[in-house]
Formats: structure tokens, sequence, C-alpha cells
């Protein structure tokens, strides 16, 4: 069975963004897909220091979130984020779990993985959120899944966001995309269709 692991990257455990996550779930139950929650807290998260240890011991030298979650990668079929938006941006302990896992985890613990972001806020700042968050999946051979509008709710509590009709109904539409794609992914492996095999990576710097 297929496992679709979510983040939820918000302080607050049952706000705007439990709300989103907990829509997104209970659809995929419907759909067969098995999912789990890991909520981030409220500790303090450090941002990456370019220290490089990471690629000589295969983790990173910070134990905390993000070598559990890196450590769990592998019984997952989906990466779906969700975070609150600031400033027009995802929240800065949100980025630096990011910037550490993706760069200190093993590409091929997201090659062919899909992948999804949700954002919530008040009013606006959603979708310049959304975009800066799928670069992280666009650059570690993900697949990202959209739905019938980008994947936002509204409102500045829980209660306000399960009023938001059309941010909920995105959410099942995401839902339902993320179970089809990983029958369609399954389906493939049966059929025989095989993985791509990637050419060693080539670093161009202009700076010559």
């Amino acid at each position: 069975m297929s496992k679709v692991l979510f983040i939820n990257g918000s302080p607050r455990e049952d706000g705007c963004d439990a709300v989103a996550i907990e829509e997104t779930v209970n659809e995929l139950k419907k759909e067969g897909v098995e999912s789990k929650v890991v909520w981030l807290g409220k500790t303090p998260m450090p941002d990456c220091m370019a220290c490089g240890k990471c690629q000589e011991i295969g983790k990173c030298v910070y134990d905390d979130a993000v070598n559990l979650v890196a450590a769990q990668l592998d019984d997952f079929d989906a990466l779906v984020v969700a975070t609150p938006v600031y400033y027009g941006g995802p929240n800065g302990r949100l980025q630096s779990f990011l910037d550490r896992l993706m760069y200190s985890a093993p590409n091929a613990k997201f090659a062919g993985k899909f992948a999804a972001t949700i954002t919530s806020c008040r009013r606006g700042g959603a979708s310049e959120c959304f975009a800066r968050m799928n670069q992280y999946f666009l650059m570690m051979n993900m697949t990202v899944v959209g739905s019938q509008y980008w994947n936002q709710i509204h409102g500045s509590n829980a209660e306000q966001a399960r009023q938001d009709k059309e941010g909920l109904q995105t959410m099942r539409t995401l839902a339902q995309n993320l179970a089809w794609l990983l029958r369609c992914k399954e389906a493939g492996e049966k059929a025989g269709v095989k993985k791509p095999v990637y050419e060693d990576k080539v670093f161009t710097n202009f700076i010559r």
C-alpha cells in the first residue's frame, strides 16, 4: 500500500495547516492510501551552516527532526509539506528544516517520488509561498502534484479554515490526484516500466 508523509511546519499543531492536512489525509484514506503526519513542533531549528559534514557522514551534524525524517523517507512514496505564510513565504523554521533535509539526505531518497505543498494564510501571499516551496521538490527529481487551484487554505485560525469550502475541496482534489498518480506508478512498475538511470551530475561554474 502506498504511503504519504506529511510535514506540518506550522508552530501551531492544531492550526490552519492541520485542518488542510486532515482534509487531505481523510480523502487519501478513502482512496486506500496510508498517511503519517509529522509536526515539527516549536523547538528551535538550526540553519544549515554549510559545513559539508553531511557529505562525509551521510546525515546532518545537527541530530534533530531532520535526521529523524530522513531516516523514514524510504518508507514513503510521496511527501507533502504544509506551511503558514510569513511575509509571502514559508516560515523560517520550516525553510531551515528543508534546506538541511534536502542537502544532507541522499538524492535517492527523493528521486521519483511525488511531492506537494500546502499553504495557509489569512488573506494574501499564498501563491508566492507556494512557488517558493515547490523549488525544493523540483531540484530533487520529484514530481510536483497540483490540484484544482493552488493548494492553499484561508483563515486566521482552525475554525475559520474549516469554513473555507473551496480550500477544503482543493485539498480533497489534491488527495485524489496523489492517489491516482500513486496507482499509476504502481501499475507502471508492475508492467515493467523502469525508473530513470541518471547520469553523474555535472556542475558548471560561470566564473572561470
